[in-house]
């Protein structure tokens, strides 16, 4: 197919990955980077890249060639500048969270029309453990889906000279903590390869920030969640838990199940050594046996994979891993989860 001709917004941590990434790849030509730092203009002019700009408008108002771009900047201005992108004919690709809130993603959903728009979120759907989980729920071999669990916890580390990030865990800059900096991640993952069947129905949850003797670990201006949990429930009687945590006092655990009413699975998102899948299968007569059906290593990241995705989506006229109808799944969810914290009840997902 003929290269996308693409721009990237924002070259900043994960912007550059986004950059390199794409730069790597046959069906990619990125031709224009914009950001407001001119050591990154400067990264990208060292790249390869042919032309740079200080602002991402002027990169859709005045360069013609760029058919489509990626946004990485903090959340608070991306639906501003992907609103820009679509009204000068440009496809979209997003870092994650995709927008502030749901009625934001909505409102790019207004505007989108033939454009092709996805997110990040679904960075790791694109490794070959998510390919067989998915494939085994597709199958049926799980029967009706009870439960989706996912339980991701990350005690803190030492204090490092490291500057922490200020949209980290900022309502104001990335829409919240945690929750939407990677747990984006875990609902497009799970509900991903439950085959997007979830339909969330009522929520209840609660966060907390981080503690103060880790505080190091987060922005002085920090105002938002290192630690939640929640439980979501589903129009068909399927229910969703999840719980993620990062600096906070506790063990280490990563347990994630998809569970049915004729087997269930046990996998993970990120487990880059000694991974694996466990199919708990009850269709013999002794109860239930366990048969690993994947294991292995899987690559980190992802997001090279996904890019040409997006790349294909808009060669081919289809839709993208996840487009801004998922995304707009996601962000009611995180949006009922915060809304539920604050009431201290369950919140209905309209």
């Amino acid at each position: 197919m003929e290269p996308i001709k693409l721009g990237v917004i924002g070259v900043g941590v994960i912007g550059s990955t986004n950059l390199k990434d794409a730069m790597a790849s046959d069906l990619i030509d990125v031709v224009a980077v914009a950001d407001l730092r001119a050591e990154r203009r400067q990264f990208a002019q060292e790249q390869g890249v042919a032309r740079v700009y200080q602002d991402g408008r002027e990169l859709l108002d005045e360069d013609d060639e760029v058919e489509a771009v990626i946004i990485a900047f903090p959340a608070m201005g991306r639906t501003a500048m992907a609103l820009r992108a679509f009204a000068r004919g440009k496809h979209v690709l997003t870092e994650k969270p995709v927008a502030m809130n749901a009625r934001e993603v909505e409102t790019m959903i207004e505007a989108r029309g033939d454009l092709v728009a996805a997110c990040f979120s679904a960075r790791y759907r694109f490794h070959e453990p998510a390919r067989v989980a998915t494939e085994l729920v597709a199958s049926g071999a799980l029967g009706q889906l009870h439960r989706l669990h996912v339980r991701a916890l990350h005690a803190a580390g030492p204090r490092t000279d490291r500057v922490p990030p200020p949209w980290r865990e900022s309502f104001t800059m990335n829409a919240g903590g945690i929750l939407t900096n990677w747990s984006c991640y875990d609902l497009d993952y799970i509900l991903g390869i439950a085959g997007w069947r979830f339909r969330p129905k009522t929520v209840l949850a609660n966060w907390w920030p981080c503690v103060p003797q880790f505080s190091h670990h987060v922005a002085p201006e920090s105002d938002a969640d290192a630690h939640f949990v929640a439980m979501v429930t589903g129009e068909d009687g399927c229910v969703l838990t999840v719980e993620r945590c990062e600096f906070m006092p506790l063990a280490d655990e990563d347990a994630w199940q998809i569970i049915g009413s004729d087997g269930s699975l046990r996998l993970q998102m990120t487990a880059t050594r000694g991974g694996r899948i466990v199919h708990d299968d009850s269709a013999g007569d002794d109860g239930v046996a366990s048969h690993v059906i994947w294991e292995g290593d899987s690559a980190p990241g992802g997001g090279s994979l996904l890019i040409e995705d997006f790349a294909q989506a808009i060669r081919e006229g289809r839709e993208p891993a996840t487009n801004l109808d998922r995304s707009l799944v996601l962000a009611r969810i995180m949006d009922a989860i915060y809304a539920s914290a604050a009431s201290g009840g369950a919140v209905d997902i309209c």
